[in-house]
């Protein structure tokens, strides 16, 4: 189980600072923003698009976070009711659900990327491209986190 654990744990690591790096941009931007625009009635053009690009990396990196650590959003009334076994094939199920619209978000991103690559955004003069490498690159490590758990399902249990 370790080929798969100290890899994924160290992408999780990489993307958990990657989203507070986000974070903290995009706390700083929002200031700065507030301050130049009420106190000195000059407001930066550039802080929304840069803004943008920081919630999407803070809100899909969290996402993938999530999945790993197992704490996203679920309904469980119907897995309580289940036996163990049954528990044991709807967790199996989500995660193999998690994989299969991960990877439709993969080739979907991969797709708008490719055709907007010479596109430019407004005021930054980044390829619009930059704003579905974040959720393609999320979008993987959910796939990553999803499999890592799959595999921690039916992996021998250690007494």
């Amino acid at each position: 189980m370790n080929f798969i654990k100290r890899p994924s744990g160290i992408v999780a690591l990489l993307i958990t600072v990657l989203a507070s790096i986000c974070l903290a941009v995009l706390c700083v931007l929002v200031m700065y923003s507030v301050v130049m625009r009420y106190v000195f009635d000059s407001a930066p053009d550039y802080v929304e698009p840069i803004g943008l690009l920081m919630v999407l990396g803070v809100a899909f990196m969290g996402a993938a976070l999530k999945v790993r650590d197992g704490g996203h959003i679920g309904l469980d009334s119907l897995a309580k009711a289940l036996p163990p076994r049954g528990r044991l094939v709807l967790e199996a199920l989500q995660q193999l659900c998690l994989v299969a619209f991960s990877l439709a978000v993969c080739f979907g991103t991969k797709e708008m990327a490719m055709t907007t690559i010479d596109d430019r955004i407004p005021i930054l003069g980044l390829p619009e491209a930059v704003r579905y490498a974040i959720p393609f690159v999320a979008s993987a490590c959910t796939i990553l986190f999803s499999i890592e758990r799959l595999l921690a399902l039916f992996a021998p249990k250690r007494t």
